[in-house]
Parts: structure tokens; C-alpha cells; sequence
């Protein structure tokens, strides 16, 4: 594995009035390695590691002075952070600045794994938006999934298309994030195997593959809607001249976003139409190397009316989920096989909508398996910021979450408090999963998939 950073992408980089080759080079072999987290405001909680300073363009972003054992964190599991690397962050400020965390809008991430800005979307957008974060890998969109079932919120649909199914839903997003598979040189330095695979014959291809992402998926745009075009590559033809191309190909005019100076993010401007810009730099921002570009659609677009969708009624009711969830009157349930989702009933048509055209991995909350007339809940319920806060539970010590996470039997004198049934465990406050009491014993219903293997 080599090290040494290719000098077809030095030279490159040469022409870049704000590149620096000795600071660069001297970033790339330092020995310290960055590591960021970001807090989910709907799950507030006492962190077992220190927070070192404010990520600058992200108020619920900070750095860490070192890298904790995240595996070992019940909080980690428990959706109460993400790990996320802080230059992508500028996605918090970006929605800040277009007005998007103050009204509802539809959203799609459209290459959401493994959730990182899907979930920072989600946490920014105004709680009456509905996101999609769609991944058309099948083990990555399994990642995606399991990383919203932590974020905890019920607005969020998880699909697993390729990005031609969206041209059936033409004018439904009012916001499109493409965070596009790129050649990934911003990277280096957080992954020295991504060294080896760079070329420019890789970055040649990678620009076809954004081309083809992008044309497929901008058709679900709508009127005067914005779309984020992201890269984690220092490549011109991936980054600015890719601007160019959507600028002359899809009618898309360019939206400048106002900088601290003290950030140091650099504002570039693409040759052919001035389309704006914002690179992070390692020997210039606190960050790994990104790009980001905001364009909005101008013009009339076609747009998909919700006028043919209508409710069905489901075997379960909001009413059924009393006792479960807070303010059931506030969902719409959907049952698939016995299991019954919830999610927010400003969004029923469009998630009708999304269920016709798209292959959906999740749909809003799972509340568990209704049988008869009794719900067995689900982990996701366990994991919602919409649970019931009348529901028993028990909070745990730290040795004692850790072996929940890992399967292991509890001692049953931890729950002494509790009746026989269904109760959570909770670590600093925050809900980790269900175990059952049943008398003599506590069964442990923590999933196989995502437990801990070792300590």
C-alpha cells in the first residue's frame, strides 16, 4: 500500500490558485488523525468521551481530542451520535442559509450510504419535511438503514432503487442531494488504500458515473427546487466543470453561498458558466478534502400529482399504538406481513406514492408484529424519539449495557421494579433496546445483526 500521492494529481493541482503544495504534502503525512462526531438534538445525553471544540460550520458538529472505542460507546449504538467526517458538515450550513430547516419539503439523498449527511439532513430540515435516503448497493443500503433505525425519527423513507426509478417521480423532490461515487482523492488521508486506486483513468470513469446519476435522477427535481452535488475528489472535471455540465444541460442556475473568511473553505468558480463552488483543503480547513456545489432548477418542470393517491385503511390503527408512541393521532400506520410502520400523516400520499414506483427497505417507524390484538415491539420502536415515555424501562450501568448490546442474559434482580412484560434498557437516559421480564428470567431482545461480537 503505498503512501506517496500520485503526481498526475499533484501537477493537477498545480493550477489551483489556493493550492499550496508544501502545506498539502505536509497535511497528508502528519501523523494525528481527525476524528469528528455529530450530536442528535433529539436524543440528548451525557457523552462518555470529551468534545474538544465546535466543527465552525455546524453547530451540533465538534472534534474530539481523540478517537474513542465508538464500538464499545452504548450511546453510539443508542443513535445519540454519528460519527461523520466534520468538512461534510457544511451540508448544516448550507440549509441554514437556503431557509430549509423553516419549511416542510420532500428531500432525497440520492447515494444516502452510509447515512451520514442523510441523517444530518434529517436533523436540519424542518421536522415537517420527509426525507428519502435511497442507496442502490444492498448491503450498504442494509448500513443506511440500521443508521436511521438509530437516528430514531419516523419522517424518513429508505429505498434501495437505482437512480433511473426516480424519473418516476418527475417534480417530486424540492431537494436533491447527490453525494456522488467519485474518485476520492479528498480522502487520502483518511484512507491511505484509496492511494492505489486513484487515476486519471479512474477519474474519467467516475465522471461518466456521475453524469449518468445525475441525468437520471435530476428529472425528480421540481420548480425552483435545489439540487447539492457533492464529491469527496480535488478533481476539476468532477467537481467544477461538472457544474458547467449541469449548468448547460438541465437549466440549472448556480446559488453562491455566503463564508466566514476564518473557515478558510475556498469559493471557486466553474470556467465556463462562474457556477459557484466550495472546496475544503486538509492544509486549510480542519477537514478531509470535499467539494460541494448549490444549483437550483429554474423554469417550469413536470410535476407529479399526489390528486390519484388515496388512504387505505390499515388492520392497525394509530389508536391501536396508545401506549406505544406518543400522540398517535399524529400518524398513519401502513402494515406489510404483520408489521406495523409509523409515520407522520402529513406524509401518507407520498409515501403511497413512493411505495408504487420505488423498492422501499423502510417506511417511516416499525412499531413491532401486530398478532391479533397484541403489538410485539420492534427495535426500531425502541429506538424511536416517538416511544411512549410512560414505558417501563430500566437504566443500566455501563458493564451492564454493554453486555445487553452483546446478547448476554441479565441479571434479573436488575429488574426487580418491573411486572412481568416488555421493558426497555436504557443507558444515561436513552433507550438501547427491549428485554421481557418474565419472573425468574429476563430474555434479552437485542437483534443478532447489530450486537456486539466482542468487548
Amino acid at each position: 500500500m503505498s503512501t506517496i500521492l500520485p503526481n498526475a494529481l499533484i501537477q493537477r493541482l498545480g493550477n489551483d490558485p489556493f493550492f499550496d503544495k508544501e502545506g498539502f504534502l505536509a497535511a497528508h503525512h502528519a501523523d494525528d488523525k481527525l476524528t469528528s462526531v455529530r450530536i442528535n438534538p433529539e436524543k440528548p445525553s451525557p457523552l462518555l468521551f470529551p468534545l474538544d471544540h465546535q466543527v465552525p460550520w455546524c453547530p451540533t458538529g465538534y472534534y474530539l481530542e481523540e478517537r474513542p472505542a465508538f464500538t464499545l460507546d452504548p450511546l453510539f449504538h443508542a443513535g445519540c451520535y454519528y460519527v461523520q467526517e466534520a468538512s461534510s458538515m457544511f451540508l448544516s450550513h448550507i440549509i441554514a442559509v437556503l431557509g430549509l430547516d423553516s419549511k416542510a419539503v420532500r428531500a432525497l439523498d440520492c447515494c444516502a450510504a452510509p447515512g451520514g449527511k442523510s441523517t444530518l439532513l434529517n436533523a436540519r430540515l424542518s421536522k415537517d419535511s420527509l426525507l428519502v435516503a435511497n442507496e442502490i448497493i444492498k448491503n450498504r443500503a442494509i448500513v443506511l438503514k440500521e443508521n436511521h433505525v438509530r437516528w430514531g425519527t419516523a419522517n424518513v423513507v429508505v429505498s434501495h432503487n437505482d437512480p433511473s426509478a426516480f424519473k418516476r417521480l418527475p417534480g417530486f423532490f424540492d431537494l436533491l442531494l447527490v453525494d456522488a461515487p467519485c474518485s476520492g482523492s479528498g480522502m487520502f488521508r483518511k484512507d491511505e488504500q484509496s492511494i492505489d486506486k486513484w487515476s486519471e483513468a479512474a477519474v474519467k470513469l467516475c465522471v461518466e458515473r456521475q453524469q449518468r446519476i445525475l441525468s437520471q435522477v435530476l428529472e425528480s427535481l421540481a420548480s425552483d427546487g435545489y439540487l447539492l452535488y457533492s464529491t469527496c475528489s480535488y478533481s476539476q472535471e468532477e467537481n467544477e466543470d461538472m457544474v458547467d455540465w449541469l449548468i448547460s444541460t438541465y437549466n440549472l442556475e448556480s446559488v453562491p453561498i455566503p463564508v466566514d473568511a476564518e473557515w478558510n473553505i475556498k469559493e471557486t468558480q466553474s470556467v465556463k458558466h462562474q457556477g459557484y463552488g466550495y472546496r475544503f483543503y486538509p492544509h486549510l480547513t480542519k477537514g478531509e478534502g470535499f467539494f460541494i456545489s448549490v444549483l437550483r432548477a429554474s423554469g417550469t418542470r413536470s410535476s407529479f400529482s399526489l390528486k390519484k393517491m388515496k388512504s387505505d385503511k390499515q388492520a392497525v390503527s394509530p389508536k391501536d399504538l396508545k401506549g406505544w408512541i406518543e400522540e398517535p393521532q399524529r400518524f398513519v400506520t401502513l402494515v406489510h406481513h404483520q408489521v406495523v410502520h409509523f409515520f407522520p400523516e402529513a406524509h401518507e400520499l407520498s409515501v403511497k406514492a413512493l411505495q408504487q414506483v420505488l423498492y422501499l427497505k423502510n417506511a417511516g417507524t416499525i412499531a413491532g408484529k401486530w398478532l391479533g390484538k397484541e403489538l410485539v415491539p420492534a427495535h426500531d420502536l425502541a429506538m424511536s424519539v416517538h416511544a411512549e415515555d410512560a414505558l417501563p424501562f430500566v437504566d443500566v450501568e455501563l458493564d451492564v449495557a454493554r453486555e445487553f448490546l452483546r446478547k448476554k442474559m441479565l441479571d434479573v434482580s436488575l429488574f426487580s421494579s418491573i411486572k412481568k412484560g416488555w421493558c426497555m434498557v436504557k443507558f444515561n437516559g436513552v433507550s438501547l433496546g427491549w428485554v421481557k421480564v418474565l419472573g425468574q428470567r429476563v430474555n434479552n431482545y437485542y437483534p443478532n445483526d447489530v450486537r456486539i461480537a466482542h468487548l
